[in-house]
């Protein structure tokens, strides 16, 4: 942008809500553009002073105001949002009071988008977002096009739209704390992969959470994409605001109708972008080639291969993306197998529609679960998940509400209650389930509750679930040296 050049967002004052990642990158965007941003948190610790002396110091044009994220600063017209703050923060309570627009990083990004901008392939859903949005723009480049994984992953979507670099198409990852702050977003084509409580005590109600998701679908130009399995999210399609010609379409485990996407004898194929659907089908894949091939993870195959589809790409580009896709860390990974017992880190199925997931990939199955339950029941988790079960390891904070659902549905598998809660409890967790496995069985790291409790992050929690079955392999090979 030359100097001198007016833009909309000229001399506006703009409050960003939080010194995270993704308020920096739309404190400097913004600023960029002649803004007057003031950056406020409630935070005031080394680093949070570290970081805002670095932000003031490279944006002109930026403030910030650590130690009160309560207060809106005086002559504010818009406030932008980091997507962790509730809707009933205080700070956006003086907003509304004072008749002040809240909206987050992903309508900035949206607005900002320069002309001839590459269109959006959106993702949401309770679980599997980031494997289905890495999936997508993987097969995405595998059809030579020029894109990214962006929004709730990786690079923030503001640093993507506003930069130097162009895209043919961006793969986006969106959150319901995403969606709830962003009302202007309009995608080629949406999918939401499920729905399941998570969340509640932001959004108030499963209702509420679920309206949040549904807003993916609005003004929809081509493709909704919705769960088979899971009417909830065919419910969102219907309600949503599409615009002409956009269509529905449907991905299923088992064989397609048409205007879906399904598997077929080991193979997924495409009933929906194909002429004469109802008489043809597409091979795209094998299910041999999604990494790992667990049901859920299909599913998210399938939920990616329509957003691609939707987009043009041909069938050969969704096998080789699909090919070439390695999941993160820590996402049904296998760690070892130890005295013919598998281990395998789900630490990521933080909630019970996750580790539901999870536990339904295997058979038998020594579950380690717990942690911070985030107001989730497990009755039903239990109950879908209790003839799979060989025994169970419980640690965390909330671990008495996983014993109280197995009592209840399970009284016949035997429970391990580990109280402890140090360094060394992941290792005990381990040795414990490595005393109830079999040959043949499982050991799954599928904790359906969040880690904070003991640890810093899931990656954390992953990491040292798999440090633990290491010293349990490198013992075992010592005890037989």
């Amino acid at each position: 942008m030359g100097s001198g050049q007016v833009t909309p967002w000229q001399d506006r004052n703009i409050t960003v809500a939080g010194l995270g990642v993704s308020g920096i990158s739309a404190a400097r965007a913004l600023a960029g553009l002649g803004a007057v941003v003031t950056v406020v948190d409630g935070g005031d610790g080394e680093g949070h002073r570290a970081r805002a002396a670095e932000l003031e110091a490279e944006a002109k044009g930026v403030t910030v105001r650590l130690g009160d994220a309560e207060t809106l600063p005086e002559g504010t017209d818009l406030v932008v949002t980091s997507p962790g703050w509730k809707p009933d923060s205080p700070l956006f309570a003086a907003a509304a009071a004072a008749g002040v627009d809240v909206v987050g990083d992903v309508e900035i990004a949206w607005l900002l988008r320069g002309e001839g901008a590459a269109p959006w392939l959106a993702i949401t859903g309770t679980n599997g977002k980031t494997t289905t949005t890495q999936m997508l723009a993987s097969i995405l480049r595998a059809a030579g096009l020029r894109t990214a994984a962006v929004g709730n992953i990786g690079t923030p979507i503001i640093d993507v739209v506003t930069g130097e670099e162009t895209y043919d198409v961006l793969a986006v990852e969106l959150s319901s704390y995403q969606l709830h702050w962003a009302p202007s977003v309009r995608a080629h084509s949406a999918a939401v992969l499920n729905l399941a409580p998570d969340h509640l005590d932001w959004h108030g109600s499963m209702e509420a959470y679920a309206a949040d998701k549904g807003r993916i679908y609005e003004g929809n130009t081509v493709a909704c994409v919705y769960n088979v399995a899971d009417p909830a999210t065919e419910r969102l399609v219907e309600e949503a605001d599409v615009e002409e010609g956009c269509r529905a379409i449907g991905f299923t485990l088992g064989a397609p109708a048409p205007s879906m996407l399904g598997v077929v004898d080991g193979i997924l194929v495409d009933r929906a972008f194909v002429q004469d659907r109802q008489k043809n089908a597409q091979e795209l894949a094998h299910v041999d080639d999604v990494n790992p091939p667990a049901p859920h993870n299909i599913a998210n195959a399938l939920a990616a291969a329509a957003l691609a589809r939707a987009f043009g790409v041909e069938p050969r580009a969704v096998r080789d993306g699909l090919r070439d896709f390695r999941p993160d860390a820590h996402r049904v990974a296998y760690v070892d197998e130890v005295d013919g017992v598998r281990y395998v880190d789900d630490s990521k199925a933080t909630n019970t529609h996750a580790a539901e997931a999870s536990l339904a990939a295997f058979e038998p199955v020594v579950w380690i679960a717990g942690g911070l339950a985030k107001g989730a029941t497990f009755d039903e988790l239990v109950q879908k998940s209790a003839k799979r079960l060989r025994g169970v390891v419980l640690m965390g904070a909330d671990r008495a509400l996983i014993a109280e659902a197995l009592a209840r549905h399970a009284p016949e598998v035997p429970v391990t209650d580990l109280e402890r809660t140090d360094t060394g409890a992941m290792l005990a967790a381990v040795r414990e389930a490595a005393r109830l496995a079999e040959p043949g069985d499982t050991v799954l790291l599928a904790p359906a509750c969040a880690s904070m409790d003991m640890f810093a992050n899931y990656n954390e929690r992953g990491d040292a679930f798999a440090d633990a079955v290491r010293e349990l392999a490198s013992g075992s090979a010592a005890d037989t040296a």
